[in-house]
């Protein structure tokens, strides 16, 4: 198959800035744009996955990426303001403790949860000490307005870090921030992170003696490539 225009462009690109580079460092990386290959690492599973795309449609369909939680916003103003970044919130009673006005916020909310007259769930006796964190803007904005009477809303939590997001986009946006894109090569030469199964089946088809002439040949059809070719074939 003929070398695209574009691509023969990027890999002779590569190839100067890569003056080192051998066939299989330039074949992966021909694969990585002729396939559009954008390669993620996720920590949590230690899994490589084909892209970030692929890999957050799968936490969705496994309903792992978010979901859907219900949080009470007390009326009257609360102890945040338009400075606040993070917060705690009683999942109880809809306290909230802004980093920004308490010395110890943290340790605010856990004193709060443990005392909290709402919370009659109990573990081996005890009040648990549970409570929601966000950093959504959005979320703390709601928190700032002052309201008559109490509601309930609907907002996300995030399945990977378990803070609060006012929409599935904004989890979503967060979670690519937790991700580390990795070259085709990088993949291929690393052993301490698995492959997603059929990620490696595809560099499996990929990666043959085969596929490897036939691109070679490719390439000595085209003069820029010279050079390198008998640099390789030496």
């Amino acid at each position: 198959m003929k070398i695209a225009d574009k691509i023969k462009n990027e890999l002779l690109k590569f190839l100067k800035q890569n003056k080192k580079a051998d066939l299989i460092t330039t074949y992966l990386f021909y694969l990585e744009k002729n396939f559009n290959l954008k390669p993620v690492l996720f920590l949590k599973e230690k899994m490589i996955y084909k892209s970030l795309d692929e890999l957050i449609k799968k936490l969705e369909n496994e309903g792992t990426l978010y979901r859907e939680t219900e949080i009470k916003i007390q009326f009257g103003h609360q102890e945040v303001n338009e400075e606040t970044k993070k917060i705690y919130i009683c999942p109880f009673t809809g306290k909230v403790f802004g980093d920004n006005t308490h010395l110890n916020p943290q340790d605010a909310i856990y004193d709060w949860v443990s005392k909290c007259p709402e919370n009659t769930e109990r573990v081996g006796g005890l009040r648990p000490k549970r409570f929601y964190i966000s950093e959504d803007p959005e979320i703390i904005k709601k928190y700032i307005t002052k309201r008559k009477e109490p509601i309930t809303k609907i907002v996300f939590s995030s399945g990977i870090t378990g803070k609060l997001f006012n929409s599935k986009k904004a989890i979503i946006e967060d979670f690519k921030k937790s991700v580390k894109h990795l070259t085709l090569f990088e993949v291929q030469n690393q052993n301490k992170f698995e492959i997603e199964a059929t990620f490696l089946q595809f560099i499996e088809e990929q990666l043959t003696e085969d596929n490897i002439k036939e691109f070679v040949t490719n390439l000595s059809q085209i003069k820029e490539f010279e050079p390198y070719l008998e640099k390789w074939l030496k």
